[in-house]
């Protein structure tokens, strides 16, 4: 559209931006059951022994956060065993979706896809379940250079996820997404911050559409809202635009990978049901609860 005189374009514009902050103004927060996506339990929180952030603290956290269900995932695999048996999460409510971590410590990190004791532990941890059931998926791995994707190891995990169903949770960029499911083109594959070093909106979208099993973790992600105040943070306009078209693909976490996470983890939970209240209520329940629901077959014991 063009104006015919600069009084006009700055009348059209500030009517623009007061219907912007009046639209903020009248969001209101999600309210309803969130399913954490990508949450870590490591032995720098709790060892089973000693730690700032034990089962009932971080039960009490995710339980005043709304927090319904979420994927364990833990350095080492021991503290995801340790949340699957509690009592306390039994007793809030919550279910747990036991992952099997590549990492027995930090040293793991680096080599785990060229390393055959990894793949070894996978299938030992697999055989052994938890408390609270089978483990429903892999990860989270991280690759720093997208070429690792085609290391023999981790071009066993990927198959041997595909062949047991598993979900598997990638920190990984654009590309080594394109690799791995080369390697497993019927895996599940959730990725961790839908891309480190934030692929464009563009080239998720092509991903999404390329591979129908797909999903994007939203945590951290670089660019995802747009806003100088916390408490109105949305979505930035591409964003709302490709969770609109795909409000099926789309999970959120909290990557309590450091005590400080686990400090804030009701902040950051807050922060999502913000930009959520301003989507759809369908897409919003979707994003917060059913797609990972709907993921593994959780129950629905919510008030929607």
């Amino acid at each position: 559209m063009r104006f015919k005189s600069p009084f006009v374009f700055l009348c059209a514009l500030l009517l623009s931006m007061v219907g912007n902050w009046a639209h903020a103004q009248n969001v209101k927060p999600y309210t309803g059951p969130l399913f954490d996506a990508h949450l870590h339990y490591n032995e720098e929180a709790w060892n089973g022994k000693v730690g700032p952030h034990n089962v009932p603290d971080v039960v009490q956290r995710m339980n005043k956060s709304g927090v319904k269900a979420f994927i364990a995932n833990s350095r080492p695999n021991a503290g995801t065993i340790t949340l699957a048996a509690s009592a306390d999460v039994k007793a809030a409510g919550m279910q747990v979706v036991p992952f099997i971590r590549l990492y027995r410590n930090r040293a793991d990190y680096s080599g785990w896809f060229a390393d055959e004791s990894i793949y070894q532990m996978v299938l030992t941890e697999y055989a052994k379940g938890t408390a609270s059931g089978a483990y429903k998926g892999i990860g989270e791995f991280h690759l720093y250079d997208s070429a690792n994707a085609n290391g023999e190891v981790a071009k066993k995990l990927m198959r041997f996820a595909q062949d047991k169903q598993l979900a598997v949770l990638a920190h990984v960029d654009d590309e080594a997404i394109d690799l791995l499911m080369a390697h497993a083109p019927h895996a599940r594959l959730i990725w961790a911050h839908t891309g480190i070093g934030g692929a464009s909106v563009a080239r998720v979208r092509a991903l999404l559409t390329k591979y129908p099993k797909l999903m994007g973790e939203l945590s951290y992600r670089p660019g995802l809202t747009c806003s100088n105040d916390k408490q109105d943070d949305q979505l930035c306009p591409e964003w709302r635009s490709l969770v609109l078209d795909f409000p099926d693909r789309f999970l959120i976490g909290s990557d309590t990978w450091i005590n400080q996470r686990w400090v804030y983890y009701e902040d950051t939970m807050n922060s999502y049901r913000t930009w959520l209240g301003g989507l759809p209520n369908q897409v919003a329940q979707n994003i917060a609860w059913r797609n990972g629901a709907a993921l593994f077959n959780l129950k629905e014991t919510y008030d929607k």
